[in-house]
């Protein structure tokens, strides 16, 4: 198998776009096309024929409990391997769900790097499944400790910043910047934007505004006391968030104390 192909249905543009952005980017990996429903999803597995589905279970028309029902009856070459994301972890749903026929059951918000894996093994690729695999098991032997990703997952997944809106993206990746480089954060328009703005293929304004609404999503949340335990200490009220810079700081700030510890 030279490429997997793939499509992608879910309801939320922007986590679309960044599944299909980030898979776009792995060695050996096609995306064909993206729906916003479970109608438009068949319809494309019908033009297309791809080797893997990544199907959000809950969906507007037609949901993806339906998409699976109507694969079983469609007269495919070869039924795609399914993966199902959901924000729904409930035993119920997972059991109907693998009943149906997918090969993962992924809950929101997930590792990207695990779904890319994933994605692999759903199409039988063993060969890049296995790669992805090598080098995920690589980086936890060199760091036995939760990797910098997954520190910054975990964190924001604390305070109340969504996976999938572009802020999340971007705060990832400038807080990775400054731990790396502490004297960006007098640089943040000049570089830190810029830099970022760069690696994702937007503007600057754009970064800076996509960051400054996913701070102001984790604070409308009102999660304070989560706020100020992952932080180890108060942080701004409620009513005061912080500026982009202070919240680029706070957070590398405190994982960069967890990394030193």
């Amino acid at each position: 198998m030279d490429r997997v192909r793939v499509v992608v249905a879910d309801d939320n543009a922007q986590l679309r776009e960044t599944i299909q952005a980030f898979l776009c980017q792995q060695e050996g990996i096609e995306v064909l096309g993206t729906a916003a429903n479970g109608i438009e999803a068949i319809k494309l597995i019908e033009e297309s024929e791809p080797d893997v589905l990544i199907c959000d279970m809950i969906m507007p028309q037609m949901d993806g409990y339906a998409v699976l029902e109507r694969l079983s009856e469609m007269n495919l070459k070869r039924r795609p391997g399914v993966i199902a994301l959901t924000a729904l972890g409930r035993d119920d749903f997972v059991a109907r769900a693998v009943n149906l026929g997918v090969c993962y059951y992924m809950i929101k918000p997930f590792d990207y790097m695990l779904l890319t894996q994933r994605v692999y093994e759903a199409a039988g690729a063993g060969i890049q499944a296995e790669r992805i695999g090598d080098r995920m098991r690589r980086e936890r032997e060199a760091d036995p400790a939760e990797s910098l990703e997954e520190r910054i997952a975990n964190l924001f997944l604390t305070v109340g910043i969504p996976a999938h809106i572009k802020g999340y993206q971007y705060l990832r990746e400038a807080v990775k910047m400054v731990i790396d480089n502490p004297d960006l954060m007098g640089r943040i328009t000049k570089e830190l934007y810029p830099g970022i703005a760069h690696r994702f293929g937007t503007t600057s304004s754009k970064v800076e505004r996509a960051i400054r609404h996913a701070i102001e999503v984790a604070w409308n949340r009102g999660r304070i006391e989560a706020l100020d335990e992952a932080f180890g200490r108060n942080v701004c009220s409620l009513d005061d968030k912080p500026t982009n810079g202070e919240f680029i700081a706070l957070v590398s700030d405190r994982l960069r104390i967890k990394e030193s510890a």
